[in-house]
């Protein structure tokens, strides 16, 4: 299984009512797909809706 998405965990803050930051990661929406030739890929939904759009999903 191949990795095709360039995303990250981004690195972002937490404020309660009280104000105070603290900070917390958000991890990317990852998924498996099947590629027309049968390959199964690991990518970001965002990215797999894209390829289902282009017709590159089977």
């Amino acid at each position: 299984m191949k990795k095709v998405t360039n995303k990250k965990t981004r690195s972002v803050n937490n404020r309660p009512n009280c104000l105070k930051i603290t900070k917390s990661t958000q991890k990317v929406n990852m998924t498996t797909v099947t590629l027309k030739d049968g390959s199964k890929v690991k990518t970001s939904v965002r990215e797999a809706r894209t390829m289902k759009k282009n017709n590159q999903v089977a």
